[in-house]
């Protein structure tokens, strides 16, 4: 009984979260990007920020390569907010409220992500347009295949992109604190029964890396080649309202 109980408190913990700070310069009341009393930069006209999740950079600077989306800049919150969904709608707003001084158009490259609707609600109120779907393993794969898959029955699916393939042990395994109590796994894990990693590059030391990932969390492991999916066609329609306006 003591060990079950002694279980259930490392179990509790996990779900405590401490407040990240926001970012220097990045207050809700900032209305330009001077953090010294200096004159606010001049605003950068025809061209277009987004504002990311940082966990989705490397695949965002990819599109922009493959599509010519020079005119598309990129700032990136902590990726580690995926571990404080009630967090992101602050720092979204925060970021908008300080970049819009600068940019004519920007765009929230977050999809729900766990916040239970309040970030769609924050954007409309601040009159951005944010990324389509649930989370990123839905828009990677397709908001429109996900849903089918969900409505087929795949609800015990643990689902992994490159980047928390790369991170694993940061973003999981420890925030979780398995590397200190192992023990801990099945109750975490007990509900899931597959792990699906959804690849956006194609590299087989990625693969075999997930499926060793799945041997930890003791889950079968299956593999899906998803490439961009819908961050992809939503970076390029936001590329193409621009165009269409100028």
């Amino acid at each position: 009984m003591a060990a079950a109980s002694q279980r259930r408190g490392r179990a509790a913990r996990l779900t405590q979260r401490a407040a990240l700070p926001l970012p220097r310069g990045k207050t809700l009341d900032a209305h330009s990007l001077s953090e010294d009393g200096l004159a606010a930069p001049e605003r950068k006209t025809g061209r277009i920020l987004l504002i990311a999740c940082g966990a989705l950079a490397r695949e965002i600077l990819d599109i922009k390569a493959l599509n010519g989306l020079d005119h598309m800049d990129l700032t990136c919150l902590p990726a580690k907010l995926h571990l404080y969904p009630d967090q992101i709608v602050t720092h979204v707003e925060a970021a908008v409220e300080t970049h819009r001084a600068v940019y004519d158009q920007i765009y929230v490259v977050y999809a729900d992500c766990g916040t239970g609707g309040l970030l769609e609600q924050k954007c409309a109120e601040l009159g951005v347009e944010m990324v389509p779907g649930p989370h990123c393993y839905a828009f990677f794969e397709g908001n429109a295949q996900f849903a089918e898959r969900t409505e087929a029955g795949e609800i015990t699916a643990f689902y992994l992109t490159d980047f928390l393939v790369k991170q694993f042990d940061a973003f999981i395994w420890r925030p979780m604190g398995l590397d200190k109590n192992p023990e801990l796994r099945d109750m975490i894990f007990g509900n899931y029964t597959t792990l699906v990693y959804q690849s956006q590059v194609t590299d087989p030391q990625l693969v075999e890396k997930a499926r060793v990932c799945a041997v930890r969390m003791g889950l079968a492991f299956q593999h899906r080649h998803t490439g961009y999916g819908d961050l992809q066609s939503t970076l390029t329609s936001w590329a193409a309202q621009r165009s269409t306006s100028d």
